[in-house]
């Protein structure tokens, strides 16, 4: 739930202004509704009613209808209906005649919606943050500021104030950079500097064209473009430290727009929360099934992937996320993407036989897309196919075993399944249980390694290498890059130390298990 208080400063001036609020701004705001007049008018408790059929004292019904209701507030075009409004008991909010309803339904919502979900939402929580920045922007550079995200959508802007020019006022009322003057500004080359790197750029003043004097600066994660920020020169210069603080600004940006795109929207995380609640044991497949159109008698798989070290990792994560759910909703319609502990987990339900060679495709390209577009290291891991839904932690158990494999091995493959390292994978599991059981252990060779630890850390590898060469001295030693009697001496010498017998091939490959741990 949220307040009309803060739907107004997230929507703001000049896109929707308070005429009248004869219960407060504290009212709560629980949905948006559309209100035609030549439909049945009805609204409920805590509506945000939008007239978008009549201006004018034309909306006078309308807006009665709302106040019956309990609406929390009715927008409308027009600068009449106050007394009205009053009347009714309902907040009056006049909106922009140039403002396309559209964009004020899709705002408005966003913010409702966010509230609703937690506050968690781009629209929402994140947007009002973006909001309160631009106006501490505004203050420090003396100008009018307006954020944009790289398809040129206006996020956030300061409050109105003098000497708005018409660039701006068609920009904050359409939500979106108007299209004849974005093409002077690609063609003056500003946008080409702006996302090239940091550093302010500066647009002279245009009376001709309604541009007024205006410094900009790109907001950037890394090399990567997110976003810019304008400031228009109003009545007033700019302050002298006005680019220093726009510097500063687009610095401080950055975190806030990569929230702003890595956060999902309520339904992307209804998904994310389903395939999580799956793979955990939280939900019943059936419940999952159900709510994906999937048959939970048939087989399913699961993908995991692994993001390499790279710079900004959670805009990378959340890019790869939305990159790998386009490949496998292309696949299968009912697929569903999560991020579990750092990694991405893909669900394919539904599975045709032999669909072996398709995953493995999939994997493949959804990989080499990764690296080609986002340009960064994919890893794929496939878990194996389970007979049913309700065994799809399995798979996923699966894919986890297999890209710790691929991580511990070197594997040279951004891609591979259980079949490709089950070795590494069993071996793996092995002595995991070995360490886990100290029983089990000989204490010979444990104080072999606490005594190599002491003397070098020598003679150790040289037994391991002696033994991943079957006993080959000169391979181990090629290895180890020493002489050939430099192994023959550390490997007696550890015999001696230990107590053990390398000639035993029980205890060899006792000796071999214990000294990988």
């Amino acid at each position: 739930m949220t307040s009309l208080r803060h739907v107004l400063a997230t929507l703001g001036e000049p896109l929707v202004e308070v005429v009248v609020a004869p219960h407060g701004l504290g009212v709560d705001v629980t949905d948006v509704v559309i209100l035609d007049p030549e439909d049945p008018l009805e609204a409920s408790p805590g509506d945000l009613a939008l007239v978008i059929g009549a201006r004018g004292r034309a909306a006078a019904p309308a807006i009665r209808a709302a106040g019956r209701g309990g609406a929390a507030a009715v927008a409308v075009k027009g600068g009449t209906g106050a007394d009205v409004a009053a009347d009714a008991g309902v907040a009056l909010l006049t909106v922009g005649a140039e403002a396309r309803w559209e964009q004020v339904e899709a705002l408005a919502r966003g913010v409702v919606e966010a509230a609703r979900a937690g506050g968690e939402a781009a629209s929402g929580e994140v947007l009002g943050d973006l909001f309160a920045l631009a106006q501490t922007i505004a203050t420090l550079t003396g100008g009018l500021v307006s954020i944009e995200d790289t398809a040129n959508r206006v996020l956030a802007y300061s409050r109105a104030g003098d000497e708005v020019d018409e660039l701006r006022r068609l920009s904050i009322l359409g939500r979106e950079g108007p299209e004849r003057y974005l093409a002077m500004l690609r063609e003056w080359g500003v946008y080409q500097r702006l996302r090239a790197g940091e550093g302010i750029v500066r647009i002279d003043e245009r009376p001709e064209l309604g541009i007024r004097r205006r410094i900009a600066a790109g907001i950037h994660a890394g090399k990567q473009p997110l976003g810019t920020i304008w400031v228009q020169e109003g009545a007033q210069p700019l302050t002298d430290r006005a680019e220093t603080a726009l510097l500063g600004a687009s610095r401080t940006l950055a975190p806030q727009l990569i929230r702003a795109r890595t956060l999902p929207s309520p339904e992307l995380r209804l998904r994310e929360d389903l395939l999580a609640s799956l793979l955990e044991g939280r939900l019943d497949a059936e419940s999952v099934a159900d709510d994906i159109g999937a048959d939970p008698a048939r087989p399913a798989q699961v993908l995991a992937f692994s993001l390499e070290r790279s710079g900004h990792r959670q805009l990378r994560r959340a890019e790869l996320v939305h990159l790998i759910a386009v490949h496998t909703a292309a696949y299968r319609r009912s697929a569903l993407v999560s991020v579990i502990g750092g990694r991405v987990y893909a669900l394919l339900p539904d599975l045709p036989e032999h669909s072996d060679a398709a995953v493995l495709a999939l994997a493949r390209d959804i990989t080499a897309t990764a690296r080609r577009h986002l340009d960064v290291p994919v890893r794929a891991a496939l878990g194996g196919v389970v007979p049913r839904l309700s065994e799809a932690a399995a798979s996923r158990g699966d894919a986890d075993r297999v890209l710790a494999a691929m991580t511990r091995g070197h594997w040279a493959a951004d891609v591979a399944s259980l079949a490709d390292v089950r070795a590494e994978v069993l071996l793996s599991e092995v002595l995991a249980y070995l360490g886990s059981q100290p029983r089990i252990r000989d204490p010979r060779l444990t104080a072999l390694v606490e005594h190599d630890t002491e003397h070098g850390g020598i003679l150790v590898p040289a037994v391991l290498a002696w033994l991943n060469a079957f006993g080959d001295v000169r391979a181990a030693a090629r290895a180890l890059n020493i002489h050939p009697n430099t192994v023959r001496y550390r490997v007696r010498r550890a015999a001696e130390v230990s107590g053990m017998d390398f000639d035993d091939p029980a205890q060899r490959l006792l000796t071999e298990l214990q000294l990988r741990l």
